[in-house]
C-alpha cells in the first residue's frame, strides 16, 4: 500500500458503500430477496418432512439446492465475464420468480408431492446457480475501488441478517397460513431486485477484441485455476471442509421434527440461531482478523464447528442447542468469509467471476454430495452417528490443510499492468488465426544461469495462467549465454487478451527474471502464427 492510499482508505467506513445510490438500492432489495429465500428453505424443509419420513428424501432437499451449481457454475461464470451482467441477472431473477410462484400454487392446491417439491427446488437452484457468479462479480462495478472491501462485507452482512430473520419468520408464516404463503412471498421478493436492475443503465463495454466464446472462456478459467496456487489452495480446503460441514444444514429438519419433536416455529428458531451467530460473527471478524492470521482463524473455526456438531449429537435441551447453533453460526461465517476473501484476492478482475464460479462449484458440489452421504448414514445408523461422524471428519480433514495455506493471498497486487509492448507486425492477423508462438530471447551470464531458470518458473506459471497452453525455456548449446523462452496461445485474439490480463504481481515476477539479462538491448520478442491449419491446442 502506498502512502497516498492511506488517507483514502482511512476515510472509508463500514457503511460508506451505502452512500452509493445503486449499491444501496440493490443491497436493500437483495436483503429482502434473501429473507424470502431463507423463509423458503424453512417452508420447503418442513413440507418435505410432512410428505415423507425418509431422512434421505429430506437430505435430498439440500442436494437439489446445491447440485445445480455443480453443473452450471462454470458456464455461469464464463457468461458473467463475457456478457451484459445486468441482462443476465434480470433473466435469472425472472426464472426464480416463476419457479417459486409455481411451487406456491402447487402447494396451495395440495398438488405438491415429494418429487414435485424436489423438481421445483432444483429449478430454483438452477436459477441461483446462474445468478451467483454474476451477482458477486457485480459488486466491484457499483462502488469506488477504495470502498470495495466494505461493500463485500456489507453484502455478507445482509446475507447473514436474512439468514437470522428469514427462518424464524418463515416458521411463523408456515404456522399461521401454511407453506404455500412462504413460497408466494419468496416469489414476490425477487421483484424488488428486478426493479432496481431494470433501472440500472450500465455503460457499454467497448473493446477492440471480439468477445470470448463460452467454451473458450471456460477453458481459460480452468487454466487459470490450474496454474494459480493461491486459488487451488482455497478449492482444496473447501473440499476438505464442506462435505462434513453439510450435515447440520441437511439434517436440521429431521433433527428438529423427529429428535426434538418441535413444530415449524421451533424449527425456524433453531435455523435462525445459525443466522444470528453469523451476523454476530460478521461483526467480530474485523477484530479477529487484526489478532489472528487467516489460517489460524480457519483452523479455530473448524474446531468450533466440530465441537458444536458433537453438541448436536449428544444434547437435547432446546436452550443449549440454540447456544450451540449461534456459536456454529459464528464459526460458519468466519470460514465462509475467509474462503470468499481468499478467492477474491486470488483472481484478477478479468477472471474473477470464473474463479468465484469454481469456488461455488466446489462448495455446492461438496454440499450436495455430503447431504446424500449423511442422509444415508442417518437412515441406517441414526442422526447421532451422523453428527459424530461429521465432527470426526472435520478434525481429520484439518490435519491435511497445513499443506495449502491461505495466508499471503492478500499481498498479491492483481491490478492490471499494461507494460507488455505492442507486437511488432506488418500484417494484422485475424482474431482466430493461431496457434500463436511467442519467443523471448535473453542473454544470461552462465554463472547466474541457475538463478535465472529458477526465477523463470514464476514467469512460466504466469504465461500458463493467463492464456498459454504450453510454455518452455531453452538453452543454446552453441552459445551458453543464449536462452529462449517460448509460449503458445490458441489464437491471436487470445494473445492480445494476455496483454490486457498482465498484473502488477506478474510484472514483479518478470522483473525478477529479467534482472539477469545482460544484453545492451531488452530481450528480443518475436511472434509466429502457425502455417499448419491442422494445428490445435493441447
Amino acid at each position: 500500500m502506498t502512502a497516498n492510499q492511506m488517507p483514502k482508505l482511512a476515510s472509508v467506513s463500514a457503511w460508506s458503500p451505502l452512500r452509493q445510490r445503486l449499491f444501496r438500492a440493490l443491497w436493500i432489495a437483495s436483503v429482502t430477496s434473501n429473507i424470502g429465500t431463507w423463509m423458503h428453505e424453512v417452508g420447503a424443509g418442513w413440507v418435505m418432512t410432512s410428505l415423507t419420513t425418509s431422512p434421505l428424501m429430506v437430505a435430498l432437499m439440500q442436494t437439489a439446492t446445491s447440485l445445480p451449481i455443480f453443473f452450471m457454475a462454470l458456464p455461469a461464470g464464463a457468461l458473467a465475464d463475457i456478457v451484459d451482467r445486468r441482462r443476465m441477472l434480470l433473466l435469472t431473477q425472472t426464472w426464480m420468480l416463476v419457479a417459486a410462484a409455481a411451487l406456491g400454487a402447487f402447494t396451495l392446491f395440495d398438488l405438491t408431492t415429494p418429487w414435485v417439491l424436489l423438481v421445483l427446488t432444483l429449478a430454483l437452484g438452477a436459477g441461483a446457480a446462474m445468478n451467483a457468479p454474476a451477482w458477486q462479480a457485480t459488486v466491484p462495478l457499483l462502488v469506488p475501488r477504495a470502498e470495495l472491501p466494505a461493500a463485500v462485507a456489507l453484502t455478507g452482512m445482509g446475507l447473514n441478517l436474512a439468514r437470522a430473520v428469514g427462518p424464524a419468520f418463515g416458521g411463523a408464516v408456515v404456522a399461521a397460513a401454511g407453506a404455500w404463503a412462504v413460497f408466494v412471498l419468496n416469489a414476490g421478493s425477487f421483484l424488488g431486485v428486478m426493479v432496481v436492475l431494470y433501472g440500472w443503465r450500465r455503460p457499454a463495454k467497448n473493446s477492440p477484441l471480439p468477445s470470448e466464446g463460452v467454451l473458450s472462456a471456460i477453458r481459460a478459467g480452468i487454466r487459470y485455476a490450474r496454474h494459480a496456487p493461491a486459488l487451488r489452495a482455497v478449492l482444496f480446503r473447501i473440499v476438505l471442509f464442506v462435505p462434513f460441514a453439510s450435515a447440520p444444514w441437511a439434517l436440521l429438519p429431521v433433527f428438529a421434527r423427529h429428535e426434538m419433536g418441535l413444530d415449524s416455529l421451533g424449527y425456524g428458531v433453531l435455523f435462525g440461531c445459525l443466522g444470528i451467530g453469523a451476523v454476530g460473527g460478521a461483526m467480530l471478524l474485523p477484530l479477529l482478523r487484526r489478532k489472528f492470521s487467516t489460517d489460524s482463524l480457519v483452523a479455530g473455526a473448524i474446531v468450533v464447528f466440530a465441537a458444536i456438531t458433537v453438541g448436536l449429537a449428544l444434547v437435547r435441551d432446546f436452550g443449549w442447542l440454540c447456544l450451540f447453533l449461534v456459536t456454529g453460526g459464528v464459526a460458519w461465517i468466519t470460514l465462509m468469509a475467509s474462503f470468499n476473501v481468499a478467492t477474491q484476492t486470488a483472481a484478477p478482475l478479468w477472471v474473477r467471476a470464473r474463479a468465484l464460479a469454481l469456488y461455488l462449484l466446489m462448495f455446492h458440489g461438496s454440499m450436495a454430495l455430503g447431504s446424500i452421504v449423511w442422509g444415508e448414514i442417518t437412515e441406517h445408523l441414526g442422526i447421532t452417528a451422523a453428527f459424530l461422524g461429521t465432527a470426526g471428519g472435520l478434525v481429520v480433514g484439518l490435519a491435511g490443510m497445513s499443506r495449502y495455506p491461505l495466508n499471503g493471498n492478500e499481498i498479491m497486487d492483481l491490478t492490471p499492468s499494461p507494460h507488455w509492448p505492442e507486437p511488432i507486425i506488418t500484417t494484422e492477423p485475424r482474431p482466430d488465426d493461431g496457434p500463436v508462438l511467442v519467443t523471448v530471447e535473453y542473454r544470461i551470464d552462465p554463472q547466474h544461469a541457475r538463478d535465472f531458470t529458477l526465477a523463470m518458473k514464476d514467469v512460466r506459471q504466469q504465461r500458463l495462467r493467463d492464456g498459454a497452453f504450453r510454455s518452455s525455456l531453452y538453452s543454446d548449446p552453441a552459445d551458453p549465454s543464449r536462452y529462449v523462452e517460448t509460449f503458445v496461445i490458441e489464437s491471436w485474439a487470445e494473445h492480445l487478451r494476455q496483454h490486457e490480463r498482465v498484473t502488477v504481481s506478474d510484472r514483479v515476477a518478470e522483473d525478477r527474471a529479467r534482472v539477469f539479462h545482460i544484453g545492451d538491448a531488452p530481450p528480443v520478442i518475436s511472434h509466429y502464427i502457425s502455417a499448419d491449419a491442422s494445428a490445435t491446442p493441447e
